[in-house]
């Protein structure tokens, strides 16, 4: 059949059948590469730790003498000692939690790229931020332990630096995802760069910068009972005491009382962000 009589559906090139691959020869390499380092990095790091056998087989044993020794809880020594210093462990939650407060949001407000478009203060911003995030709790109430000596002080500063990092970097990622219609009509209207936070920027960060507040607050209401055991005041010097001495019920008593404190507050934050935000 000559091509002048074909019709034009038969005229068309005829195109080879594709043969769908999920991934290239290439990615395959690519992938087989990330796994293989990953179990390298298991297998190394498990070395390195130096896991003995031994205590593994003899782990659920030791657990279970343990747990026997701390039951039942000494309810006696609750409002004898841990009362107060669970109390005391609140105060110093909340107290570094407004204090990060009162350093994180001018932080936060100078690392938003389109609140403050100076390229060197945000970059002094962010390194402030990073550095309050990179040192542990822990560190820091050491630091300030040996600036003020042992005490809820110390406890205090150690939440309050802690945080900033945490409350001024979402703070400030809050403000960049603002929408920018109700910005450019304040300043098509003459509004100053106070005005436009006030009137432009909070009411729309606002529900964020509050669910940031709250998350906080619960994240050092469980940091701050663990600060003690450096002694940085608070229910964890009591837990230390009790562990260095070996009343088992008294720690069983301390942990109970660590773990009512987080589940209370959980529920309340997040009661709170349901009901009010």
């Amino acid at each position: 059949m000559s091509e002048a009589a074909l019709s034009p559906i038969q005229r068309l090139p005829v195109t080879p059948a594709r043969i769908w691959q999920r991934y290239t020869p290439l990615q395959r390499l690519l992938r087989f590469a990330v796994w293989l380092a990953i179990v390298a990095a298991i297998v190394q790091s498990a070395r390195h730790v130096e896991i003995i056998p031994e205590f593994l087989y003899d782990a659920p044993e030791q657990m279970g003498d343990l747990l026997s020794r701390m039951w039942p809880p000494d309810r006696a020594h609750y409002p004898a000692t841990v009362h107060a210093a669970l109390m005391e462990t609140l105060h110093i939650a909340s107290l570094g939690t407004l204090l990060s407060l009162v350093l994180a949001v001018p932080l936060g407000l100078l690392v938003a790229t389109n609140l403050t478009p100076n390229r060197a203060v945000n970059l002094f911003a962010r390194i402030l931020l990073v550095s309050s995030r990179s040192v542990n709790s822990l560190v820091w109430a050491l630091l300030f332990l040996a600036v003020f000596g042992p005490g809820p002080l110390a406890g205090t500063l150690a939440i309050g630096f802690r945080s900033i990092g945490f409350v001024g970097k979402l703070f400030g990622e809050a403000i960049e995802q603002a929408p920018r219609g109700p910005i450019e009509a304040l300043e098509a209207a003459g509004a100053g760069w106070f005005s436009r936070i006030g009137y432009g920027y909070w009411p729309q960060v606002k529900p964020a910068f509050w669910s940031i507040v709250l998350l906080r607050w619960d994240i050092n209401v469980r940091e701050s009972a663990v600060l003690g055991l450096v002694g940085a005041g608070g229910i964890g010097m009591v837990l230390d005491t009790a562990m260095n001495l070996f009343q088992w019920n008294r720690v069983a008593t301390v942990l109970l009382a660590i773990f009512a404190v987080v589940v209370v507050a959980e529920v309340v934050v997040t009661q709170v962000r349901k009901r009010v935000l």
